[in-house]
């Protein structure tokens, strides 16, 4: 099983990732030792996550997430219930 999640970082910024151990990936972030981005912007605190079936399926709703307005993220990681895992396209649909 694949996810995505966001981190809020100090700076403010909201980061966007893919994995298939989320714990593991989150201390690599807080230990310096994840992304450049992270590394230069360290994470205050784990925002959420939504699994996905497959690393596809999960690398395409992140480009998805990445392309939607910042107060509609939180919205995307909390419809769970209404988008069955690997529905990249609810976004496209506008039912967020």
């Amino acid at each position: 099983m694949w996810c995505v999640y966001l981190i809020e970082c100090r700076n403010g910024a909201w980061y966007a990732g893919i994995t298939n151990d989320l714990p593991a990936r989150y201390a690599a972030h807080v230990a310096g030792k994840g992304a450049r981005y992270t590394r230069a912007n360290p994470p205050v605190r784990l925002l959420g996550s939504r699994a996905f079936a497959d690393r596809s399926a999960a690398s395409k709703a992140e480009w998805a997430v990445k392309r939607l307005p910042r107060q509609r993220k939180l919205a995307w990681l909390q419809e769970t219930a209404d988008a069955p895992a690997g529905d990249t396209m609810a976004a496209d649909r506008g039912t967020m």
